[in-house]
């Protein structure tokens, strides 16, 4: 049986005092993440090479009913219109819900279904999302600052990464717009609709 831990961000440097993963991503790892590929290889020239975005979690343990609980970081950036993203998933046990809380920056938690519903959500410091089980989500910096999230799921939720790649990326876009938010959605014109393998 586990015991009570303490967890504590630190919203300034990206970490979690408590943690006992990272993981991280590089520009050069999200080849055909970003569909203007001729912006993505320039700005893959003056690439430093650092994380583009990281995750410090914790899981204590692997029991049923065991929680992951982690910060997620995304820095700010654009691939021509389109915004800094993560990869995207959709829990590997699809009724797996997450919740996502805003602890620094603006983005927003761009969600889908497989029967192509769609929802797209601003976070910023202090609100929440709940991310329903059977919502293939990402999360996208609309700001000029990292983007630093608290997150929480079952831990035997797992995570599928290929459902958004194998459609031809996700049905929606969130690219730079003159609108208030400085966002809007747009349909991705290579999606192919996602494999209805639901469970």
């Amino acid at each position: 049986m586990s015991v009570p831990i303490r967890l504590e961000p630190d919203v300034l440097l990206g970490l979690l005092a408590g943690s006992t993963s990272r993981y991280e991503k590089r520009l050069s790892e999200l080849a055909g993440l970003y569909r203007d590929d001729q912006a993505f290889r320039s700005a893959l020239e003056s690439d430093n090479g650092h994380p583009v975005y990281w995750v410090e979690a914790s899981t204590p343990d692997e029991e049923a009913g065991a929680l992951t609980i982690g910060v997620s970081v995304l820095l700010p950036g654009r691939i021509g219109d389109e915004f800094a993203m993560t990869r995207g998933h959709i829990h590997a046990q699809h009724s797996a819900a997450e919740l996502y809380y805003g602890l620094s920056g603006r983005g927003v938690m761009l969600m889908e279904t497989i029967d192509g519903r769609t929802s797209a959500i601003e976070i910023t410091p202090g609100v929440a999302v709940h991310v329903p089980g059977h919502w293939i989500h990402r999360s996208i910096n609309v700001g000029d600052e990292p983007f630093t999230t608290l997150f929480c799921y079952p831990t035997d939720a797992g995570q599928d990464y290929g459902i958004i790649g194998d459609a031809g990326g996700m049905a929606q876009l969130v690219v730079a717009s003159e609108s208030p938010a400085g966002w809007e959605l747009r349909d991705n014109p290579d999606h192919q609709g996602y494999e209805d393998h639901d469970r």
